[in-house]
């Protein structure tokens, strides 16, 4: 009888503990701009504009969740995926922590950043490893407080000859499908999710789904069902859980599109078509895990997090300027919706973090915000000792008044890709942007002119001057590595004298 009076109290105490925390679904969309979904993000007067896009894409499920909670209309991630992911779970900059461009799928010896102009030429010291796993990282942590920590997905945390290819060795719990690639080989399950069919290499296979190869099983789908069935066994367990659902989608290939949707494209064809499906599947994906986590009970007990890793590799000008690995906005606005799965305002959780429905938010946030507000969320502690960059925005996911964190963003991307070595620095609504290959300045307002289509460099010599010096000063304080000289290798500070 004593017996069966302490299995039912630990019971009980289970039960407490996992009531006291939120479940929380981080869901994470790979290059994905502001423009990729039928939802308005950009706003004129506090008022949604809708651009041609919104009516092209099929996004209901994110149309749901905004309802049911908060848009965001100023969130930034960096403009390429790496530097954002590690940011994502180290709160830290990516000055600072030197993921400063994607790494390697396999290889820690190559060097993708690799970039040499007449002048100047990448950092050799960035980290081509991947991330610090020493630092405190947020799986680890929320792990330590409780939660089962769930990973699926596009993992891209450093090469696959290190540890930190594998999210297993960062503190997660689980690993679906996750490995050092930045892109899946194949979407289509009947090519195993693998290159091999069209490039006879495996340097891109997803790994961990055998039981869809071969099968009409979409990539989106798949790893949606196998988190869906990760999460039913958490709440089985009666454990909290912190699942991180990192899409593929919607990064190429576009190469077939998701057979699923594509009758609801019939204007489109070729890779304009795979692009809108995998759209559409990655809402398909948000309403089948919204719907399980109703069916499972814990929808009310369960915090939602939309995001991107950086702006749009498809739609330029949907509406910002340019798109993935660009200087401009259109690089690094990315949508960020914030909700409770199953909204009701009399849930105690609900009240401790009260999300306004239908409700938007246009003060600057970023993806380095990301890991303390999640800690702060699920009662974790950072170690005293630890250096992060980000802010808990705790209090913009519930409305209250005021800037919560500094009305800024940093982006420092000394390398190779579609803009190249570059550093630009936005503060409340004016950006400047250096160019280390030309030496040149841009500013803009952002305000007025939200598409960066007027440099006021010379018309405001004395604020871009002012803004310039404060971009080098956050650099330094970040510990930035500068591009270097191609002569003497020594490193290459923005030149104030070409203003």
């Amino acid at each position: 009888m004593r017996c069966l009076f302490l299995v039912l109290l630990m019971a009980a105490a289970s039960v407490g503990t996992a009531a006291e925390r939120p479940n929380i679904l981080f869901f994470l969309v790979d290059d994905m701009g502001t423009g990729d979904t039928s939802v308005p993000f950009f706003y004129q007067d506090d008022q949604p504009q809708k651009i041609p896009l919104n009516d092209l894409y099929r996004t209901p499920n994110m149309a749901k969740l905004a309802a049911n909670g908060r848009l965001f209309t100023n969130a930034y991630s960096y403009s390429v995926c790496s530097p954002t992911r590690i940011s994502l779970i180290t709160g830290q900059s990516a000055p600072r922590h030197r993921v400063t461009t994607w790494t390697h799928p396999k290889e820690s010896s190559v060097d993708t950043g690799l970039v040499k102009t007449a002048n100047v030429k990448s950092p050799p010291g960035w980290r081509i490893t991947g991330v610090d796993r020493s630092l405190p990282l947020l799986p680890r942590l929320m792990k330590q407080a409780g939660y089962r920590t769930l990973f699926a997905g596009k993992a891209h945390f450093g090469p696959d000859d290190t540890p930190s290819g594998d999210p297993r060795n960062l503190g997660f719990d689980l690993n679906i499908a996750g490995f050092g690639g930045g892109g899946p080989g194949s979407y289509w399950g009947k090519y195993n999710y693998s290159a091999n069919h069209r490039t006879g290499a495996h340097v891109w296979d997803v790994p961990g789904l055998g039981k869809y190869h071969g099968s009409d099983t979409f990539l989106t789908e798949a790893i949606t069902l196998e988190m869906n069935q990760a999460i039913e066994d958490s709440v089985t367990a009666n454990e909290p859980f912190f699942a991180y659902m990192s899409h593929y989608a919607v990064h190429a290939p576009w190469q077939y599109p998701d057979a699923r949707f594509s009758a609801n494209y019939p204007q489109l064809k070729g890779q304009g078509l795979a692009f809108a499906t995998l759209v559409e599947g990655m809402d398909q994906s948000l309403g089948d895990m919204l719907a399980r986590l109703n069916e499972l009970g814990v929808a009310e007990d369960t915090l939602v997090i939309f995001f991107s890793d950086n702006g749009s590799a498809w739609s330029a000008n949907g509406p910002y300027r340019d798109k993935k690995g660009s200087r401009y906005e259109g690089g690094v606005r990315v949508p960020l919706i914030v909700a409770w799965a199953k909204p009701n305002p009399q849930n105690p959780l609900q009240q401790r973090l009260a999300i306004p429905v239908n409700s938007v938010e246009h003060d600057i946030v970023t993806c380095v915000d990301m890991m303390p507000t999640l800690l702060k969320i699920g009662g974790a502690k950072l170690p005293e000792d630890a250096v992060i960059d980000g802010h808990d925005i705790t209090p913009s996911f519930t409305g209250t008044p005021g800037p919560h964190r500094p009305q800024e963003f940093l982006v420092h991307f000394p390398h190779r890709h579609r803009n190249t070595l570059f550093s630009s620095y936005r503060a409340d609504a004016w950006k400047i942007i250096y160019s280390y290959a030309s030496q040149q300045w841009e500013l803009y307002n952002l305000e007025d002119d939200p598409f960066e289509r007027a440099n006021l460099v010379k018309q405001r010599p004395e604020l871009a001057l002012s803004l310039a010096k404060k971009l080098i000063q956050r650099l330094d304080s970040q510990q930035a590595m500068y591009p270097v000289d191609v002569r003497d290798a020594k490193a290459v500070k923005p030149n104030l004298k070409t203003l």
